[in-house]
């Protein structure tokens, strides 16, 4: 049976509380954002579409890096939150979620967008011949035909989530019961050479890495199979 101490369990609890928020609120974010890319002529659409998949190229130290300088107390972002009474974010929980989110951004918006594309135009043109608005067109039409990629668009955000490392010690450091997740706990038990919890966590994530992988080819080859 796995051996885990206190301090594991607890960075697992946060580990799934971070990845579950994150991915909710990328769901709530992407969507609109990946439907608006999917459709939209505008010149903008190259720029923003670079600015979400910027993440993906960057390494995780230089993204966590310009968070910790904008949200500390002298950059904009910082100031804002002070001013709102709220004091800075780096090193709380709440700079971690905002930080995951950013970092996670493109692997919740490029599922949803390719998604989106693969409907087309005409099951929308069909609903505004019926008279229906572009709203309701959008829950009732859009938002079904699309489910397989809020599917990936979940898995993806909450895995990306959980095997953070980078990003998660630049805004978050590593306090226990704070901002200690999976990732940041593996890395303190090999510095102190405790190498018997690491692999008990290690394995954990290679076996939940693995697991996500083999999901998302199951549900490839299933929507592969119903689609015409």
């Amino acid at each position: 049976m796995p051996d885990f101490s206190a301090g594991d369990l607890d960075a697992i609890w946060l580990t799934l509380k971070l990845a579950s928020l994150t991915t909710v609120l990328l769901l709530l974010l992407a969507t609109p954002l990946a439907w608006w890319l999917s459709r939209t002529g505008s010149s903008w659409r190259a720029p923003v579409s670079a600015v979400v998949t910027l993440p993906l190229v960057l390494p995780p130290t230089v993204l966590g890096f310009y968070l910790l300088v904008a949200l500390g107390p002298h950059g904009p972002g910082g100031q804002f939150t002070q001013a709102l009474g709220l004091g800075t974010l780096p090193f709380t929980f709440a700079g971690l979620l905002l930080g995951s989110m950013i970092y996670s951004l493109p692997f919740a918006v490029q599922p949803l967008q390719h998604a989106f594309e693969s409907i087309g135009t005409r099951p929308m043109e069909v609903a505004a011949t019926l008279r229906a608005r572009p709203l309701d067109a959008f829950f009732s039409v859009a938002l079904p035909l699309a489910r397989p990629g809020f599917v990936t668009a979940a898995i993806l955000s909450f895995a990306h989530t959980v095997g953070e490392f980078g990003v998660v010690l630049m805004i978050g450091g590593n306090i226990p019961q704070q901002t200690r997740v999976v990732s940041t706990q593996i890395y303190g038990h090999v510095e102190a050479l405790e190498y018997t919890q690491a692999h008990w966590l290690a394995g954990g994530m290679v076996v939940f890495s693995f697991a996500v992988l083999l999901s998302l080819a199951l549900l490839n080859r299933r929507s592969a199979r119903v689609m015409p």
